[in-house]
């Protein structure tokens, strides 16, 4: 009986100590209902920090919602963006460009109206895209077309296209090293463009990683995060060694990657129904927190550097077809 007590004893200390691994890192605080048909496959999303929007692009069903954050109500869903996977703010202009793949356009929209003002015709299925507000440009990685599209927002115009031996990943603008960087996913390559003349300065191996379609920076600590969909790695990228400095493993089927500076964790969204969390300890040492579970096919997530919440679109729940956005906030990590 005593050997009996004190192996039980011994368990719950030792699950005790075991409990900080598995704390949670984020708790659902809201629950916005998106009105489309339910189980359609949602992609990336954007913030508008001045009118407090959150846009929300759902590809499958050719819609784009704008959600107020103030109180959480969908102030408007705007309709004839088919197949809409992009969507990029120009705060300085009031103007959003969306990467509308079904039709291989790019969507111009008024935010001051919440209409669409204009089409601009691009290459193979346009996906993400990053804005470098001081040159006015909009990029625009055209997947499967291999190329990159560059728009002059004050024309609202495509001024060039910028072609590659590889399917183009995620694009993201380095306001510190004013450059624009792209994830050449095919080649497993980083490659540089200056936006000043749009020309390819450099090509970078980024080591282990593999298929490197989501990328987030820390251009204070001139990092770049990589989610890695070939072998599951969360990639951190030193922008001023050119290599890859960490790896450390997600869950199955990563997609999309933000960082939130503030809290200092980046957060990965995996089809297979979990967001991986890690924490940046300094630019050279990162720990994985978390496998988070959410529900199945959640794919995309937007960080609010306001509020440090987390909102991730869910196609389901359950088993069941949904058409929801549900909102979290960080809890504190070890």
């Amino acid at each position: 009986m005593r050997k009996l007590l004190g192996f039980v004893l011994l368990f719950l200390f030792t699950l005790s100590a075991a409990a900080p691994l598995f704390a949670q890192t984020l708790r659902k605080i809201a629950t916005v209902e998106l009105p489309a048909p339910p189980g359609k496959r949602f992609d990336y999303l954007t913030i508008d920090y001045d009118d407090h929007y959150l846009f929300v692009a759902h590809l499958g069903a050719g819609l784009l919602h704008v959600v107020d954050l103030q109180n959480y109500n969908v102030v408007k869903t705007i309709a004839d963006v088919p197949g809409i996977e992009g969507v990029e703010y120009a705060p300085d202009l009031k103007k959003l460009y969306t990467s509308d793949y079904y039709e291989n356009k790019i969507g111009v929209i008024d935010v001051r109206e919440l209409k669409i003002i204009k089409k601009l015709s691009t290459e193979n299925k346009p996906d993400g895209s990053t804005y470098a507000q001081p040159f006015h440009k909009v990029y625009v990685s055209d997947e499967r077309g291999k190329a990159e599209a560059v728009v002059d927002v004050t024309q609202d115009k495509i001024v060039r296209t910028l072609k590659f031996d590889s399917e183009t990943g995620m694009p993201q603008y380095d306001p510190v090293a004013k450059r624009v960087y792209v994830n050449l996913q095919s080649k497993n390559l980083f490659a540089v463009i200056d936006p000043s003349n749009d020309k390819v300065v450099a090509r970078y191996s980024v080591g282990k990683c593999r298929g490197n379609h989501g990328m987030a920076l820390d251009p204070d600590h001139h990092r770049a995060f990589l989610s890695c969909e070939g072998n599951r790695l969360m990639t951190v990228f030193d922008l001023d060694k050119h290599q890859s400095i960490a790896y450390l493993p997600l869950a199955r089927d990563p997609d999309v990657i933000k960082f939130d500076p503030g809290v200092k964790r980046i957060y990965v969204a995996c089809y297979s129904g979990s967001i991986s969390v890690f924490q940046q300890d300094d630019p050279y040492h990162y720990r994985k927190l978390q496998d988070f579970p959410v529900q199945q096919k959640v794919h995309s997530l937007a960080v609010d550097l306001e509020t440090h919440r987390v909102y991730a679109p869910e196609e389901g729940a359950d088993g069941k077809p949904a058409s929801r956005l549900v909102v979290y906030e960080p809890l504190p990590g070890k």
